[in-house]
């Protein structure tokens, strides 16, 4: 059985046309291939891509135990793991990885969360009170504080106001350089060896340096903060970082502070930047389509607009998924779509082609929230995945979508938003992430009947 076939171009040629043009790169490897195809990037084992839910679903099925099966912390240790550190959920397989979800879940869990709903209004509402009013500004940009303070307040419990200003300054750096292709482009042994060697850390042009010294100032906070949660313990304490201090594996075992502080950080590489360019696509979508915004705004005024709130954040999730994909490193042979995929490469769901699928969502390029309302909203759910699936679907993904919700209503009760210019704006690699071209430029006009709407 043969493997997946796919562009004859040269790695680096490919690479260039998917940083060029993300989501037409891999549409026309669906449209000329089908819906299972290769690709290749320098450096790295050949990626076969699906592009179909159901076919995804077989994707994630290879989540295994602790022999065969494949593994999708390896494939971002590379990425990320200076970042977030070796003890992640995100770098993590097997057991480690079951371990620490176990420890994780709770914390996140719908019910947590939902107690967050008023504090987070609140952020979001102060934030918004400060935007300008008839300049063009990026949304994404402004959306991306209510998302950090939200991680520093919420995930981290911090309250102390001079820690909150030093973390509102080092951690969208360390983020930034973290994820800067100076960075990401020196190949990992040299990388990890500059940022171990004393020596090396002091060699100023090294991108390793500066994210060393942003790494650093980070860790002391966190690690102080973690130290105080152990040494007072707070009961009944909603943060996450207190959850993560109190809580025992099955043998009565607490995380490490190492463990601890990675799963910080996962969480502000996970929740703050993802989320923020999700909400910047929502509002790019919104504010092109006149009819949706319409009607989102007067049933949020006539207080009924949970429902279709919800259909337009799914639908958003959906025409601009935030995330290329969701990669496994294969240990064994795996068949799929009638070809075999070898052990030892790259096996993924491309999130912009299953969301896409025009089976699963017709005319996928119109923005639709009704799609996910009445009789065929069963379908569409069906093949809604943008928080992947399997054992390692997004573990804050109940956060993401409740910040959505929340957000998106205080915006909306406050400003008027309409597009800065009027065609609609290119997705772009940005880190592991696609997000606006433009970061979503928009112009705030005060709300006419603002005071009827509260």
């Amino acid at each position: 059985m043969a493997a997946p076939p796919g562009f004859r171009l040269p790695p680096a040629a490919q690479v260039a046309w998917l940083v060029g043009d993300p989501t037409g790169f891999y549409a026309a490897g669906r449209r000329r291939f089908g819906p299972v195809f290769t690709v290749r990037f320098p450096g790295l084992p050949p990626e076969v891509c699906v592009a179909t839910a159901e076919l995804a679903r077989e994707v994630f099925a290879t989540d295994g135990g602790d022999a065969g099966g494949s593994r999708a912390g390896a494939i971002r240790r590379e990425f990320v793991g200076p970042l977030v550190g070796e003890q992640s959920l995100l770098l993590l397989d097997r057991e480690p990885w079951w371990r620490h979800r176990r420890l994780v879940n709770p914390s996140l869990h719908g019910r947590a969360v939902a107690g967050w709903r008023d504090r987070i209004a609140a952020i979001a509402a102060a934030e918004v009170d400060g935007w300008p009013v008839g300049v063009p500004f990026a949304l994404r940009d402004r959306v991306e504080r209510v998302t950090l303070e939200v991680i520093m307040r919420m995930v981290f419990g911090i309250s102390d106001a001079a820690r909150l200003s030093a973390l509102r300054a080092l951690l969208p750096e360390l983020v930034s350089v973290g994820g800067s292709p100076a960075l990401l482009r020196l190949p990992p042994r040299l990388r990890d060896r500059a940022l171990g060697s004393p020596l090396l850390r002091r060699v100023r042009a090294l991108p390793t340096t500066r994210f060393a010294r942003l790494r650093d100032a980070v860790d002391a906070i966190l690690y102080d903060e973690i130290a105080r949660r152990r040494a007072r313990p707070e009961p009944g304490a909603t943060d996450v970082l207190s959850q993560l201090v109190a809580a025992r594996d099955d043998r009565g075992e607490p995380l490490t502070d190492q463990e601890v502080r990675d799963e910080l950080l996962t969480l502000l590489q996970a929740g703050h930047e993802t989320t923020a360019t999700a909400l910047a696509w929502t509002f790019e979508r919104l504010v092109r389509t006149p009819r949706v915004l319409r009607r989102l705004r007067a049933e949020l005024a006539a207080g009924e607009g949970s429902e279709y709130l919800d259909a337009v954040v799914k639908e958003a999730l959906r025409a601009r998924p935030v995330v290329l994909g969701a990669p496994r490193l294969l240990d064994a042979p795996v068949r799929i779509g009638g070809y075999e995929v070898p052990a030892g490469w790259y096996l993924s769901a491309s999130m912009p082609l299953v969301l896409s699928d025009p089976e699963a969502f017709p005319a996928p390029g119109e923005f639709r929230p009704e799609r996910f309302l009445g009789p065929g909203a069963d379908a569409a759910l069906r093949s809604w995945m943008p928080f992947g699936g399997g054992h390692r679907y997004c573990a804050g993904a109940q956060l993401a979508t409740l910040e959505m919700r929340v957000v998106i209503t205080e915006v909306l009760r406050r400003v008027d938003l309409v597009p800065a210019r009027p065609e609609p704006e290119r997705p772009r690699v940005k880190n592991v992430t696609l997000a606006p071209a433009r970061s979503t430029r928009v112009v705030a006009r005060p709300r006419r009947d603002e005071a009827k709407e509260r």
